[in-house]
C-alpha cells in the first residue's frame, strides 16, 4: 500500500506499510494538515506570485513572493517528515516574516489596504494553529525523578549476536560466490 508519509523519508528508512496509533493523536493530525496546506499555499506562492502581488497591491515583490514559497513548501515537508517539530517551529518562524512582508504594503497609498489587512487577520489565525501544534508535538523530557530503564543483557538482535554474525557470514559468502562466478 502507497503511504505518503514514504515520500519523505531517507534512503534506507524504513518504509511505512500502516500507520500506528500514533497518527490518530489529534496534534499528529493537525501537524499533517498544516504540512499539507503549507505545501499547498507555498506551490501557489511559487507558481502564480504575480496574483498574489496583484490580489495585495504588491506588485513588484514577486520574486519575494517566489522564494516565501519555496519556504513554505519545505517547512511543509518537514511538518509531514518524522522531526515534525521543526517543520512546525520552521512554520511559525515563516509567519512573522509574512506578517513584516505584509505590513510593508499597508501604506497609505496601496488600494488593497482591506486584503492586506484580511491576509494579516488570516497569518494571525494560522500562527497560533503553527504554535499550538509546535508546542503539543514538542519532544516529552522524563521527569527529573523517573527511572532510566536500562537495557545491559539486550544486543539489538531478536535472535541473538551469534545468529547476527552467522547470517553476516552467508551473506558475505554468498555475495562473494556470485562475484566469482
Amino acid at each position: 500500500m502507497f503511504h505518503f508519509s514514504n515520500i519523505v523519508r531517507t534512503k534506507g528508512d524504513p518504509k511505512i506499510v500502516e500507520g500506528g496509533p500514533s497518527l490518530g493523536r489529534p496534534e499528529d493530525r493537525l501537524a499533517r494538515a498544516l504540512g499539507w496546506f503549507s505545501i499547498g499555499l507555498g506551490a501557489l506562492e511559487l507558481l502564480a506570485p504575480r496574483r498574489v502581488t496583484e490580489t495585495l497591491g504588491m506588485e513588484g515583490h514577486e520574486t519575494l513572493v517566489r522564494s516565501f514559497g519555496v519556504r513554505e513548501i519545505v517547512s511543509g515537508i518537514m511538518s509531514l517528515s518524522v522531526d515534525k517539530n521543526a517543520g512546525l517551529w520552521a512554520r511559525v518562524g515563516g509567519d512573522g516574516l509574512d506578517a513584516a512582508a505584509l505590513l510593508s504594503g499597508l501604506t497609505p497609498d496601496n488600494p488593497k489596504k482591506a486584503n492586506i489587512a484580511l491576509a494579516l487577520a488570516m497569518i494571525g489565525g494560522i500562527a497560533m494553529l503553527d504554535y499550538k501544534a509546535a508546542q503539543d508535538t514538542a519532544p516529552k523530557r522524563p521527569s527529573p525523578n523517573a527511572r532510566r530503564k536500562l537495557y545491559p543483557n539486550r544486543s539489538g538482535f531478536p535472535k541473538g549476536l551469534p545468529a547476527a554474525r552467522d547470517r553476516a557470514k552467508e551473506l558475505v559468502n554468498k555475495a562473494t560466490a556470485s562475484v566469482t562466478s
